[in-house]
């Protein structure tokens, strides 16, 4: 079956790496491309000579040309190899996508250093030394199972790094908080870490069913409008009314009320006690003091006909917290424990050992997965130029690969240079804005 004349006319030309978009890079060091041409019923040794002198000879000096290995792969139908060469393009991309993930997160966790290889072996070295895996990838099994293969194993692959580099960096945000916190300032830090004992010696902490001693931190720009307005914070939330226990000779005989009758809101104050702010410590930024309050109060119960609504306590704590935030005061969380200290810096410790296990391990995981997905980036490759051979050429299979090294910015003089040899006389014929070859041509970056 000959397709070229079919192929010619048809307006569906074999995609070149010109025509897709290229997975963009910080750098690249070589390129490749890979070129197939019809033996035209004469010997392969001709169509590679001929190749030769196109673009990899004295005359010619654009390339070093290698052979390239293209197994002989189950044909199927024309239809399913149409629909497979839009597929593959597809493919070539997703799975090029994973192995530039790979390959840009090790580089990543290696400082900059590239040391990744392919069966151990440089990624150049292992295509131009390219042999088809028969045991991995059996030749004889139809193209669209082949290609699913393939790209599924590399799916997987893709998987597990996304799980792996999702479990490393909320690792390393755990570790970059403690470190925040463990030298951040007053605002941030843990007390426990930085308040010291001799810190600590005079201060008196209450923690009662009735008082609380807790921490503000305030910027030190508000220390003047701080120690002049705290006895008054939230001065609308502690109600101080309630009988009139005084001596006072007006009201002697009179009814005393109690419980539900009193107005406990007739007064109202703040919960801060009077005279116990003391400063505790200071750093560039901020002040840290230490602040008695009330806890709560108790509201007393009533009767509501016949039955009896039992009373209630009301706790001051997280109105007074409010009552700070919007002055720009900070109540710290403060639970006084000396051993914390100790206990955060093993903490911060067992978090670094734990990131550094983890960089360790993926590491190790870039290094044997990127291997395993450029292989199976390059079989693609041979897949498509395969099935993009057999349709520009037709049946039986009688076509010769070859792969160029593109020497250093030499792609376009190589491109024309092939063209003209290969093609006809045309230089880089357009068609639909796309690049378009009379041969398989496909070129990449490794």
């Amino acid at each position: 079956v000959d397709l070229s004349g079919w192929w010619a006319k048809s307006t569906h030309h074999p995609p070149t790496a010109s025509s897709v978009p290229a997975v963009r890079r910080e750098a690249s060091t070589m390129s490749y491309f890979i070129a197939a041409i019809s033996n035209g019923g004469g010997a392969p040794e001709q169509a590679y000579r001929k190749m030769q002198s196109a673009g990899a000879c004295p005359e010619a000096p654009f390339a070093e040309m290698f052979k390239f290995e293209v197994p002989s792969l189950m044909v199927g139908t024309l239809d399913s190899l149409m629909t497979l060469s839009d597929d593959l393009v597809k493919t070539d991309q997703i799975v090029e996508s994973i192995v530039r993930k790979i390959e840009k997160t090790g580089i990543e966790l290696s400082g900059g250093k590239k040391d990744l290889t392919v069966g151990g072996v440089p990624a150049n070295r292992y295509i131009q030394q390219f042999a088809w895996d028969y045991a991995k990838y059996p030749n004889r099994r139809q193209l669209k199972e082949l290609v699913s293969l393939i790209s599924g194993g590399v799916a997987a692959v893709d998987e597990e790094l996304k799980q792996l580099g999702t479990s490393f960096a909320d690792k390393q945000v755990a570790h970059q908080e403690a470190k925040r916190k463990k030298g951040g300032n007053l605002m941030v830090a843990d007390l426990n870490d930085v308040l010291t004992e001799a810190d600590m010696k005079d201060l008196t902490l209450h923690d009662t069913d009735y008082l609380k001693t807790v921490m503000v931190a305030i910027p030190k720009a508000l220390k003047e409008n701080f120690l002049s307005n705290v006895e008054s914070l939230a001065s609308n939330l502690v109600g101080y009314g309630g009988p009139d226990w005084s001596r006072d000779p007006a009201n002697l005989g009179k009814e005393v009320k109690f419980g539900a009758l009193v107005d406990r809101h007739s007064k109202t104050g703040s919960p801060v006690v009077p005279g116990s702010v003391v400063q505790v410590k200071q750093d560039n930024e901020t002040l840290l003091f230490a602040v008695t309050i009330l806890r709560g109060q108790y509201e007393a119960g009533y009767y509501e006909g016949e039955e009896f609504q039992p009373g209630a306590k009301v706790d001051f704590l997280a109105e007074f917290e409010k009552a700070c935030k919007e002055k720009r005061y900070i109540l710290r969380p403060f639970e006084y424990d000396p051993s914390q200290a100790d206990k955060s810096a093993m903490a911060l410790e067992q978090l670094k050992v734990e990131v550094d296990g983890m960089k360790s391990g993926l590491t190790r995981w870039c290094k044997t997965h990127y291997g395993e997905a450029f292989v199976a980036w390059m079989h693609i490759k041979v897949i498509r130029v395969f099935v993009e051979s057999v349709l520009r050429y037709g049946l039986p299979v009688d076509f010769t690969a070859v792969l160029y090294k593109v020497k250093t910015n030499k792609e376009l003089e190589l491109t024309k240079a092939l063209d003209r040899a290969l093609g006809s006389n045309d230089d880089d014929v357009k068609d639909d804005d796309e690049e378009y070859h009379e041969f398989v041509l496909l070129k990449f970056e490794p």
